[in-house]
């Protein structure tokens, strides 16, 4: 039986429900902040076919033009307030670590409260902290760019 973890990182920002459903699933919005500083995702890079059943990827460029693909499939799309995407395919993931994001948005005293859950298949505790760090700091970016908004 696989390996399995699990997290979830809570924000509230300050921006609309609208504004930060927009910077999940715009590419040209999603281009500003997904991803580790150290990293840039170019819009033309990025698909989002923002439906039950539509992938999503983000190609990461570092340095030296170093490339880390992401993506998934969205399973569920009711925005503004609802995404359910995969990373990788958790329902196959072979031997490499799959998962299941749950994104949930609701409006806060003017701003958004943002829950993320993600539940790891071919994950173990250590993996997922390491994620929940990286997703930390992708947040950090999201907060910077939605408030700019």
């Amino acid at each position: 039986m696989p390996q399995t973890a699990q997290f979830e990182i809570t924000r509230t920002l300050d921006a609309p429900r609208e504004e930060v459903y927009a910077a999940w699933t715009e590419p040209g919005r999603l281009s500003r902040w997904f991803g580790p500083r150290s990293f840039t995702a170019p819009a033309e890079r990025i698909v989002a076919d923002v439906r039950p059943g539509g992938a999503w990827q983000v190609v990461l460029v570092g340095e030296g033009g170093f490339e880390a693909p992401l993506g998934g499939t969205y399973r569920e799309v009711d925005g503004p307030g609802r995404l359910v995407f995969t990373t990788g395919d958790p329902d196959d993931p072979g031997d490499g670590p799959a998962s299941v994001v749950t994104l949930e948005l609701t409006e806060s005293d003017g701003g958004t409260a943002m829950r993320f859950h993600q539940f790891g298949v071919n994950t173990d505790e250590e993996h997922a902290r390491q994620a929940k760090a990286g997703w930390t700091e992708f947040f950090d970016r999201l907060a910077e760019h939605v408030a700019r908004a």
